[in-house]
């Protein structure tokens, strides 16, 4: 996920300009601005889910992931098996 890097997001609209020094420093410009929108968006998804403990994950895992796999494999072969 590079979002595009030094280049803006909007194409060719905000073309070259005749001043090197802008030409230079706005891809750098753009992808601070990248970096800063991830790394809010990131912190503030880190901070508004919850944290599970790890003995809750486990439980979690064991009780309600482990047998919904199964019945996928199961539900899964039965459809080829019966196509």
């Amino acid at each position: 996920m590079f979002l595009g890097g030094w280049t803006s997001p909007f194409g060719d609209l905000i073309g070259p300009f005749d001043n090197p020094v802008i030409n230079a420093v706005l891809p750098l410009f753009w992808f601070v601005g990248k970096v800063f929108c991830f790394l809010c968006l990131y912190v503030w998804v880190r901070g508004t889910l919850p944290r599970f403990r790890y003995d809750q994950l486990m439980n979690f895992g064991w009780r309600y992931l482990l047998p919904l796999a199964i019945l996928n494999i199961v539900g899964t072969s039965l459809w080829l098996a019966y196509r």
